[in-house]
């Protein structure tokens, strides 16, 4: 066998915490070879992600430290002693790497073009032209051509999955003979999760990149992984070629995670239940442009004339592909967004309701956003986070009884209560959004909209809030409006289906017969490439 691309030798790696010491990667090794994809799989906290961050040192050092047998060896050349300025020459150029959370990983300061240049311009390229070109050529392969007349844009004026694509066009800039890749998927729908991994699977062949894969996504794993690792508490408890692993798993946590998938069908739900929530012709227009008076002369359509109805005690699945309107629709409904069109909650009109006037119905309306790290103050901990809105709307309850109900939150999505004194910065992304969810609950509403609230977590736990979502609406009779791209886990939850594309909507009805006979071809395209990345 040739020498191989990347060997990692009996990594260990120790945090320094206020405590004592915290053991998050105990004795990892695996080899991987030029061309290789081999996947890092394992629950939140496995270990997994600070793994992939030894490798290109970007653990807070000196909090952060290796053990004296550890050892991270790059085409021969061990990386644990280098220093900075030798990391950097190494960092986007020979190795290029996917952050998960791309909102909190791009700046928000500087424009897309300005962030995807500033790659090319620090390990060499020079010209503007040659520059821009190479920023078109990214975009583009990316799946991100409408981009290219908006190359001005900020971060926060892109969604979830536009961001998470210009990550990746970063990351492939230079053509890197080793990419990691965090999460690559997670903020995407189905269709362009195709197209993204098919996008991989041909850079690797023609360039022979190696891609070192970090996934909580069994069917991507099975779909591209040549090797896989499987990670439980900072340690690998099993690794083999990817065929032989799905086939004949050997560890009992391999196992579990092979049997974990959200399945089954809808909670029960009266079909003359009363509407609890609708929404006729809702409409979100931004500006785009504007003449030299102010006036504007051009707009986004974001939502534009969107009708739903919304029963008590069921499920509404919105599904579509990044930059649908999905979240803004849902946003608009909540008054979080300013809108037009009738808003209609609990028979009492709220379109145009004082934000006086509607701060009492907050507690009936909650959310769980995309990205739960944006949206937990980092200066706070997991249990004043978790019970700021009851000091809001229960601030009659004693502090024992706000930390009860805290704990009983907590507890619900799976949580140590012990959690409640950590802040957010030291959970792993799927931990942090349960805290998010923990955060809607507290206030038992009568209805929620999540917000891919499932798209940061594992398999197992997936299957598991799935399962929670599924019990908290029988017991309270809870009321959903669920946005995803994961149409296994809508499937699992949605009585009513909506399928929206650039701010209209398509097709909407019962979900069971959506999915069993589509009728607009956008849906048959979004249900095709869900079930042959299962498939594959």
């Amino acid at each position: 066998m040739n020498e191989a691309l990347l060997e990692v030798q009996n990594l260990s790696v120790r945090f320094k915490m206020p405590h004592g010491v915290l053991e998050a990667v105990q004795s990892v090794s695996f080899a991987m070879q030029k061309g290789e994809t081999m996947a890092l799989v394992g629950e939140s906290g496995s270990g997994k992600s600070v793994t992939a961050l030894s490798i290109l040192k970007l653990l807070p050092y000196p909090k952060a430290f290796h053990t004296d047998e550890s050892s991270i060896k790059f085409q021969g050349e061990e990386l644990i002693h280098k220093n900075e300025r030798a990391m950097q020459q190494l960092r986007g150029r020979r190795i290029g790497m996917i952050f998960q959370e791309p909102l909190t990983a791009l700046n928000p300061l500087h424009t897309i073009e300005r962030q995807i240049g500033e790659v090319l311009q620090l390990h060499g390229m020079k010209g503007k032209d040659a520059l821009k070109a190479r920023i078109l050529e990214l975009l583009d392969l990316v799946g991100l051509p409408q981009l290219k007349t908006r190359l001005s844009a900020y971060p926060h004026e892109l969604s979830g999955g536009q961001r998470q694509r210009v990550m990746i066009a970063m990351a492939l800039a230079n053509d890197p003979e080793l990419l990691i890749a965090d999460e690559p998927t997670t903020a995407l729908d189905v269709t362009v999760q195709a197209q993204i991994l098919e996008l991989l699977e041909d850079l690797k062949k023609r360039l022979g990149m190696a891609l070192l894969l970090i996934t909580h996504d069994l069917s991507i794993v099975e779909k591209m992984a040549d090797h896989v690792c499987v990670m439980q508490k900072g340690q690998i408890v099993e690794q083999g070629p990817a065929p032989k692993l799905f086939s004949k798993p050997q560890h009992n946590y391999t196992k579990m995670l092979l049997g974990s998938m959200p399945e089954g069908a809808p909670v029960p739900a009266a079909a003359d239940a009363p509407v609890l929530l609708s929404g006729t012709d809702i409409s979100v227009h931004f500006p785009k442009h504007k003449n030299f008076f102010g006036k504007v002369t051009d707009v986004v359509k974001a939502v534009d004339g969107v009708s739903l109805e919304l029963k008590a005690g069921h499920t509404l699945g919105v599904v579509g592909e990044s930059g649908s309107g999905k979240s803004t629709l849902g946003m608009a409904l909540l008054r979080l967004i300013k809108s037009q069109g009738q808003i209609v909650f609990d028979t009492r009109d709220i379109a145009n309701l004082k934000r006086s006037d509607l701060r009492p119905l907050r507690s009936d309306m909650q959310i769980v956003f995309q990205d739960p790290f944006g949206s937990l103050s980092p200066r706070m901990p997991v249990g004043d986070i978790i019970g700021e809105g009851l000091a809001v709307h229960a601030s009659k309850l004693k502090p024992s009884e706000r930390e009860a109900r805290v704990i009983a939150a907590l507890e619900e999505v799976r949580m140590d209560p012990e959690s409640r004194h950590r802040y957010p910065h030291e959970f792993s992304g799927g931990q942090r959004q349960r805290i998010a969810i923990a955060r809607a609950l507290v206030l038992k509403p009568r209805f929620i909209v999540l917000d891919e609230p499932t798209s940061a977590l594992d398999v197992s736990v997936q299957a598991g809030i799935v399962a929670l979502l599924k019990d908290l609406q029988t017991k309270h009779g809870l009321t959903y409006l669920f946005i995803s791209h994961d149409l296994r886990v809508v499937k699992a939850l949605a009585h009513d289906l909506v399928v929206m594309k650039d701010g209209v909507v398509l097709e909407s009805g019962p979900a069971e017969s959506i999915f069993n006979k589509p009728q607009h071809a956008y849906t048959k395209a979004l249900l095709d490439a869900a079930l042959n990345l299962k498939a594959a």
